[in-house]
């Protein structure tokens, strides 16, 4: 059941009644119903899998439910096509933006109206006063003549909202629209909403990052399993409490760490490591058993020092320890020899054979080391290794068989780290670990870390996520500009602390 329209409120300009979809027999919406204001924001909420994804694509039109009724301003549709959503105001801005990084920044935000126009030519030349109606009502600072494709995700995101105007949008549902944004690129994103709310416009945010969210939202709806749990007002609830909602548990996000033995021997040493115009004389110690953090603002070089230290791009001059042995990573194939692993921040492009099923995914980088004293593969160790990890790893899915393009992102993220697992690397760096993850999966993904640390790996968490590193790291350390500028360890690991280390 939904929170009800109260005396004196606005009419909803949206609602969906007791929707339902199912696919293939399994249940992904099983009478869901919600309601959205003019001005209103709300949180739509819940776990990879609950149903969110479908709920928006019923609402844009893409998906056409088995019962229920869509209702915009009073008049009820039994299903939408997506230019009758457009029609009626309806604007989804999904993860990807859905942008064309070909065509610059104008034609982007005008084409989807000439297409929903029907309009049988474009003129890119047309399409420029328009955009720039837009930009000046909002007073942003985008370039119209820029390619989309060089743009900063910050602003391919203004660019998709400014394409949703010019439609004249009435309901704006944005899918994890913080995702890859700065603190103070999320604030300057929130200062747009607001503008846009007070001139009545309603939005839909779809967000694992809660205690964001909360900060802009009046309601919240948390899914699970395709089931509505509840509607509240925002200033009723906490993060912890929508996770409970989510998971029908205490999910625990406090910080937990393992105490380190002090004399606890470095598995990876790097000092001096280079690479002009990426990192410069970078230098740290990872000890046995520990979860370091790497923190900084998009373009730091966070990202550069450990993709140089997989061998994705090589670091020029420097020395790189594992286990005291010294050894030069020119390769990928000279980072997995010397035991270091990668889960790559996109994770559906380079971690994984999207095609493939679990079981070929969790083995693929590890058959070498199954084969018998023959040389011949030992089918049956293989086997051990992927029905082990299956279980240890708690993957959703019908098997082992089944394909990996078909399941949740946090189960996805899991399939990743079962593939590494598999070859017990000595370390092992996890590029945004959590990224577009749901809560209850975040809370195993990092208990899993925590255990694989406590037996011995190393772990680097690469991460913008503050609450994710004060939650699971013994120490981090801050990059700016190439550079590690900062070290905090101990009870210096909060999320005060590391924030106002990564703006200064």
């Amino acid at each position: 059941m939904t929170t009800t329209a109260r005396s004196g409120t606005p009419a909803p300009v949206l609602e969906v009644r007791d929707i339902v979809k199912t696919f293939g027999g399994v249940t992904a919406l099983g009478g869901v119903s919600l309601d959205l204001r003019p001005g209103e924001v709300l949180c739509l909420a819940g776990e990879n899998g609950c149903g969110k994804s479908t709920l928006i694509k019923i609402i844009s039109g893409a998906e056409k439910p088995d019962a229920g009724a869509i209702v915009v301003d009073g008049e009820s549709f039994a299903s939408m096509d997506p230019t009758d959503a457009i029609k009626s105001g309806i604007q989804v801005i999904y993860q990807d933006f859905s942008l064309f990084p070909n065509l610059t920044v104008a034609e982007n935000i005008v084409f989807t109206s000439a297409v929903g126009a029907r309009r049988r030519f474009f003129n890119p030349r047309a399409a420029r006063p328009a955009a720039q109606r837009i930009i000046d009502d909002l007073g942003l600072a985008l370039d119209l003549d820029a390619e989309v494709g060089t743009l900063s995700v910050a602003d391919r995101q203004l660019t998709a909202i400014c394409r949703s105007l010019v439609n004249e949008a009435r309901v704006i549902v944005m899918d994890e629209p913080t995702t890859a944004l700065t603190h103070t690129e999320v604030a300057h994103l929130f200062a747009i909403v607001e503008r846009l709310r007070a001139r009545g416009v309603a939005f839909i945010f779809v967000s694992h990052k809660l205690d964001e969210v909360l900060a802009i939202s009046d309601r919240v709806t948390v899914l699970r399993s395709g089931k509505h749990v509840v509607t509240a007002p925002a200033a009723d609830l906490d993060p912890r409490a929508i996770a409970q909602h989510m998971t029908g548990q205490e999910v625990d996000d406090s910080r937990r760490v393992t105490e380190l033995a002090p004399g606890a021997a470095p598995v990876l040493e790097v000092e001096g490591m280079t690479l002009p115009g990426a990192f410069h004389d970078v230098s740290f110690t990872l000890r046995r058993g520990e979860i370091l953090g790497l923190t900084g603002l998009l373009g730091s070089g966070r990202t550069e020092i450990a993709e140089s230290l997989f061998g994705v791009h090589p670091y020029e001059s420097g020395t790189v320890k594992v286990d005291g042995v010294p050894t030069t990573v020119r390769r990928i194939d000279d980072a997995i020899a010397a035991g270091i692993g990668y889960v790559p921040e996109d994770r559906l492009t380079q971690g994984l054979f999207l095609e493939k099923s679990i079981a070929d995914n969790i083995i693929a980088s590890s058959a070498e080391g199954h084969r018998t004293r023959w040389r011949t593969l030992d089918k049956r160790a293989i086997r051990s290794t992927i029905d082990t990890l299956f279980r240890r790893l708690r993957v959703k899915a019908p098997n082992v068989q089944a394909p990996v393009r078909s399941l949740s992102g946090g189960n996805a993220q899991r399939v990743v780290l079962a593939k590494w697992l598999a070859r017990r690397p000595k370390v092992l760096m996890l590029n945004g670990p959590t990224v577009g993850v749901d809560v209850g999966s975040k809370s195993e993904i990092l208990d899993i870390l925590r255990a694989q640390a406590a037996e011995g790996m190393g772990v680097i968490v690469i991460s913008d996520d503050v609450p994710e590193l004060v939650a699971c790291c013994h120490r981090v350390l801050v990059v700016r500009h190439g550079r590690i500028v900062e070290e905090l360890a101990g009870e210096d690991v909060d999320v005060d602390s590391i924030r106002k280390k990564v703006a200064a």
